[in-house]
């Protein structure tokens, strides 16, 4: 059982909240923490000493002290006017996990809310009642201000709930479950609509499909090796512990996994090749780089999963400290970097497809043995090359960009929010290029038979004929191309 505000969500543990194999709860500690805090901000609303977010109006308007009684219109107004993103709501598993990232980060016990909103949150998270959430208009500072907004729309029973694939008011789906909207106290709104959830579970959904990515990277490569018959030479354990990164020494000792038990890479050993082009001979490097970059995200991911991330952060009944860690640089500029390393396996896989169709070392160009009359296989490497170029044009890194908001209050803002929605989208791609890999991988080793591969390989290669046909004269490749898509993304591979 995991406890909210106690223990230390990490990937594994948030993807396991979200799709219920793991059970999360408020227990007594986390309880007691939630209301000394709430108790401590009452004592400061109550006070004559003005305290931004408590008693203050926001952002510009932050030296404007409101009186106790306006206190309530004052949160509800700041949800309103601040849920004014626009663009087509993000996946409902993405808002889902927005909701539970905010729970463990208000459950600390500095935020000032009262346990009857986190509860409410909570019930919403059991009965399956998603906010929709607008996928653009946030700047990623004061952290995710309009995707939070709208995603606690319906705690005061405005905005709108997922229902399957459709979306139904709010104030609808509450009275369905006998749940009357709330008012907000002193602090609460701000405490919803500040922070980093909306960047960071778009980091938690790119960590969670780059991490099969690369893996499944590693595999198409091999594959494409043991089609173009390279040597393995470059995998050798003697040579990446000359130069240890720790994303080198991994990918190369995977590679010589797929490897071990292949008879047709013993059938070349003693062949001469000198060098085997960079996309085959230097894949622990590439792939490697992008396992390091993984890395750095992953690790301030989880990081950012066990933050408080909303302003001010109630220390104690006299004091309430003003910063910044709603701010998201911190994960803007790593999700970057991220995009940058899942661009870097489309890039130099495509290479591997164009090498594949050369007619090298005894494969048939176009990996057709009847060309001429049939184009075989050559017009998918179109398609790869279309996708490697769109995620190149994705990789400009939004974090090194800043328009001022808020009259210039917020005058430095991370665009972490388009860092992380851009490294999705780059991540949609790469699935597409490594599926045509695969597919280009197969069809090649069918011209090594009866030359048997690894174990792995070959169980790989039976995915991919239960799929798709070797292609022995030209017909409609589309289908078989959604086909092999759809084996990466319900990651159907043993990329073991």
């Amino acid at each position: 059982m995991f406890r909210y505000g106690v223990d230390q969500l990490n990937l594994d543990i948030v993807n396991g909240i979200a799709d219920g194999s793991i059970k999360a709860e408020l227990c007594e500690e986390a309880l007691d923490k939630i209301n000394a805090s709430r108790r401590n901000v009452d004592i400061i609303a109550a006070s004559d000493k003005a305290v931004y977010g408590i008693n203050t109006g926001f952002g510009p308007l932050c030296d404007t002290q409101i009186s106790p009684e306006e206190t309530h219109l004052l949160q509800k107004n700041l949800l309103i006017t601040h849920a004014v993103g626009v663009g087509e709501p993000i996946a409902k598993p993405i808002s889902k996990l927005m909701l539970i990232t905010k729970i463990h980060a208000l459950s600390q016990g500095y935020s000032g809310i009262r346990l009857e909103v986190v509860q409410r949150m909570l019930a919403f998270l059991e009965h399956d009642l998603i906010p929709v959430v607008p996928e653009q208009g946030s700047v990623g500072a004061s952290g995710d201000l309009a995707p939070l907004s709208h995603l606690f729309l319906p705690l005061i029973g405005e905005g709108e709930f997922w229902q399957g694939d459709n979306t139904v008011p709010a104030a609808q789906a509450l009275r369905e479950y006998g749940l009357a909207p709330l008012e907000l106290h002193a602090k609460e709104g701000l405490a919803l609509i500040n922070g980093t959830q909306f960047i960071l579970s778009h980091a938690i959904t790119a960590l969670t499909k780059m991490r099969y990515l690369l893996d499944l990277a590693d595999l198409s490569g091999a594959m494409s090796i043991e089609g173009m018959q390279g040597s393995g030479s470059p995998f050798r354990e003697e040579l990446h512990l000359t130069r240890a990164f720790a994303g080198n020494i991994e990918v190369a000792a995977r590679m010589r996994r797929f490897f071990k038990g292949s008879q047709n890479m013993a059938s070349h050993a003693d062949c001469v090749r000198v060098q085997d082009p960079y996309s085959l001979r230097c894949i622990p490097q590439v792939h490697g780089a992008s396992r390091n970059a993984y890395n750095h995200l992953k690790e301030l991911a989880e990081i950012e999963m066990n933050s408080v991330t909303d302003n001010p952060i109630v220390i104690s009944s006299e004091e309430a400290i003003s910063g910044g860690s709603f701010h998201g640089q911190p994960l803007a500029m790593v999700l970057d970097y991220a995009s940058i390393a899942a661009a870097e396996l489309g890039n130099i896989a495509d290479r591997r497809c164009y090498l594949l169709l050369e007619g090298l070392h005894g494969l048939p160009r176009l990996l057709t043995a009847s060309g001429g009359l049939n184009s075989g296989m050559m017009i998918p490497q179109y398609v790869t090359a279309a996708l490697v170029t769109e995620n190149k044009s994705l990789c400009f890194p939004p974090s090194a960009d800043s328009v001022p908001t808020s009259m210039g209050q917020e005058d430095h803002v991370s665009m972490g929010s388009i860092s992380g929605r851009k490294l999705n989208q780059i991540l949609g791609n790469l699935e597409k290029i490594l599926a045509i890999e695969l597919m280009y991988a197969a069809q090649a080793i069918e011209f090594r038979r009866p030359n048997r591969c690894s174990d792995v390989i070959e169980e790989n290669y039976r995915i991919i004929r239960e799929k798709v046909a070797k292609l022995e004269e030209d017909r409609l490749l589309k289908p078989d191309i959604d086909a092999m898509i759809a084996l990466v993304k319900t990651q159907a591979f043993n990329v073991n």
